[in-house]
């Protein structure tokens, strides 16, 4: 596996790397060194030997570092001359660029430092945005790349069938907060889908929210809000053959409906579900009401398996003791 270092003026790197493992979960070979005021060289090319002497292999290192010939990138590359042929640098370090290189290193044990490096340029540049759209600079590839975007795109007939004719779920999951970092970061890159699908009646109706959820998809993905019925529509529609799709819930009860409305769903990612008055802590992400409690254990009599984890990272939670846990409380809150 290859090592990571970030590097930095200050406390940068450390609030990068606190960012990232909020949307990854704890990270091993994996370090963040600062260059603290009163600090010089000497000081912070200790703290990167050590950092590497950490790492369960030396042999593949990757500096991400804050500024381009600034003291953490000159220490870096008295380090990485003695290892060009395998350790690597980037420079303007920040969030989707660090999220890049977990994921590159997340999906293929086999990456290199150098093919990470190459890997997480063009994320770190888009992840540079303005609102207004407007004020961002135009650049001289991006007209023929929005023509392709926004160009006409012939509708397909009803009735066609594509593929087998059946949509693909790649992961449905519950999760109040819908498409947020650890969706992006996470869930999508483990999964690949190339369609995500809010299912909610409320926020389909609500223009910012769903907005803020096209906006919320990472480049290559598409993000669509669509009512429980469309969704049921979609499900029957064989144009959708050749579509995998991740499916994002705010509640088990839409799941239910979704499930007894024809949307054949075997296991559902249970993410989290956010504390409403009444509810109970089942666990630290997990808030649940006696009609939550009651539709989880319908799901479960019709089949329904469920996959209790915030990240790909995490370890399963046993998804039976935390609904015992959830009864309890509500038993205890009645009386």
């Amino acid at each position: 596996m290859v090592g990571i270092v970030l590097a930095s003026h200050g406390g940068f790197a450390d609030g990068i790397a606190q960012s990232a493992q909020m949307l990854f979960g704890e990270q091993t070979n994996f370090a963040h060194v600062i260059l603290k005021p009163n600090e010089g060289p000497d000081d912070i090319r200790g703290k990167m030997e050590e950092a590497i002497a950490s790492f369960d292999s030396q042999d593949e290192v990757l500096f991400i570092v804050d500024l381009w010939g600034g003291t953490p990138f000159n220490q870096a590359n008295g380090l990485v001359e003695k290892h060009a042929d395998k350790w690597a640098i980037v420079s303007g370090m920040n969030l989707p660029m660090v999220v890049q290189a977990l994921t590159e290193r997340m999906m293929d044990a086999n990456a290199t430092a150098h093919h990470i490096a190459t890997a997480i340029v063009e994320p770190a540049k888009d992840g540079i945005k303005t609102k207004p759209t407007d004020l961002m600079p135009k650049s001289e590839k991006a007209a023929p790349a929005q023509a392709a975007a926004t160009g006409a795109k012939k509708s397909i007939p009803e009735g066609t069938v594509i593929g087998d004719g059946h949509i693909k779920y790649v992961l449905a999951r519950i999760d109040s907060r819908l498409l947020h970092g650890q969706v992006a970061t996470g869930w999508i890159p483990q999964m690949k889908p190339d369609r995500v699908i809010v299912v909610s009646d409320s926020v389909s109706k609500d223009e910012l929210r769903k907005s803020m959820i096209r906006e919320a998809a990472p480049a290559g993905v598409k993000a669509h809000t669509v009512p429980l019925k469309k969704m049921e529509e979609i499900a029957k529609d064989p144009r959708f053959g050749n579509t995998h799709a991740l499916l994002l819930f705010e509640n088990p009860e839409d799941v239910l409906r979704a499930i007894k409305g024809g949307i054949d769903l075997k296991t559902i990612n249970v993410g989290s579900m956010s504390y409403s008055e009444g509810d109970v802590n089942a666990n630290n992400v997990l808030s649940m009401n006696q009609e939550d409690v009651d539709t989880f254990r319908e799901l479960e009599k019709m089949g329904v398996k469920f996959d209790v984890r915030k990240v790909p990272s995490d370890n399963p939670s046993n998804m039976d003791a935390i609904l015992n846990k959830a009864q309890s409380l509500l038993d205890e809150q009645k009386k």
